[in-house]
């Protein structure tokens, strides 16, 4: 076979094909986290896979341009495969409720691109899961949203997970009381979500600041904290800003407590999203045996005015083929896919053939699944 033709076998990088005992353990994760999401209210949407770019353009806040697969289409237009669905969420909701003060409450499911190097060991084309709660800022939504992501990982069968939240609101407090520009303010944040602490301290040797809010900044490249600890961090603080974003995460930890999810969760103040239009809480899901998060979300409040509505937001996406992995791992039972009964036929006799197919009928009407074959 020539490398031509040979090459016509293979994917390209960054993409796979999943078939197989995985994909049906696949469809298993993805339909559990389906039905739990179903039963807290959340109702279907599908968005198209790509949109023009300005959905995702750097004013939006999403990953950077050089990070998005974008062509033309046959007007010239700029469209881009979407990165994530938060934005291509906001779109919708603006489009169809503009004017409707109702709590929207959305899931999907479907494909996100991102153009990365193959060298990261990470794949271009994931599957993501998720929900959106949209038009209510309350701490409560938070909750929410924290509590829906760990049922429905626990729901899979999932062990040794948790929940990490840090506050967005915390870090730009102190960055405004350092009197900080918002271009050294977003390159910190970048630094600091990518758990880069001696860059971090770079590019704030290099700024005019004290040595008192130097190190205040620094320190949340390190700050871990559980619940005992956040009521001495909202003390500390030595802005409004940080303080009652301390004060939320607080309230939050109570609430989470109410449900039942509190020793799911920690505190990390330095995780800072790469998504800028975070704008409150940021949380991930890690796992034991996963070298990433296997979920994400956080609060958006400012999102929606960019496509003309005023509505506060907070949302997460799962990665389901990520958890089937540790689940496999784990040495989780997945639920196997029903046998199909094999109906069988002689070939080139039509009374067979018709007999077969009514068996098969006759089966497959009461719930069962049967294949039609020729006789060997």
């Amino acid at each position: 076979m020539s490398n031509y033709k040979n090459n016509l076998l293979h994917t390209p990088d960054g993409v796979r094909d999943i078939y197989g005992k995985e994909y049906d353990n696949i469809k298993f994760v993805r339909k559990t986290i389906s039905d739990v999401i179903s039963s807290y209210g959340y109702t279907d949407i599908q968005t198209p896979s790509f949109e023009y770019f300005d959905v995702f353009s750097k004013e939006v806040g999403t990953i950077p341009s050089r990070e998005l697969y974008k062509f033309f289409d046959k007007e010239n237009e700029t469209l881009a495969l979407r990165p994530d669905f938060t934005p291509s969420i906001a779109r919708c909701a603006a489009k169809y409720f503009m004017d409707d003060d109702r709590t929207l409450r959305f899931s999907y499911i479907g494909s996100t691109f991102q153009n990365i190097s193959s060298l990261q060991g990470k794949y271009s084309e994931v599957t993501q899961e998720g929900a959106e709660l949209i038009g209510d800022g309350s701490v409560q939504a938070d909750a929410e949203m924290v509590s829906l992501l760990i049922e429905s990982l626990i729901k899979t069968g999932l062990e040794n997970f948790r929940v990490s939240i840090g506050e967005v609101d915390y870090f730009k407090g102190l960055c405004t009381e350092a009197r900080l520009s918002l271009e050294d303010e977003r390159n910190l944040r970048d630094l600091i979500s990518s758990k880069n602490p001696i860059a971090a301290s770079d590019l704030l040797s290099k700024l005019d600041i004290t040595d008192e809010m130097r190190d205040k900044l620094l320190r949340i490249t390190d700050t871990f904290a559980d619940h005992s600890m956040l009521s001495e961090l909202a003390c500390s603080a030595g802005n409004d800003i940080s303080r009652n974003a301390i004060e939320r995460l607080c309230k939050l930890f109570e609430l989470l407590k109410i449900r039942g999810y509190d020793r799911y969760v920690s505190f990390d103040l330095g995780m800072l999203s790469k998504y800028q239009y975070y704008t409150g809480i940021v949380f991930k899901a890690f796992a034991l045996g996963a070298g990433s998060p296997i979920a994400m979300g956080g609060r958006y409040d400012s999102l929606l005015s960019y496509f003309g509505k005023d509505a506060a937001a907070v949302g997460f996406v799962i990665l389901p083929d990520e958890v089937e992995k540790l689940l496999e791992r784990q040495g989780y039972d997945f639920p196997g896919e029903p046998e199909a009964t094999e109906v069988f036929y002689e070939p080139g006799d039509d009374a067979s053939y018709a007999e077969a197919v009514r068996k098969a009928a006759d089966i497959r009407n009461n719930g069962g699944i049967a294949k039609i074959c020729p006789s060997k």
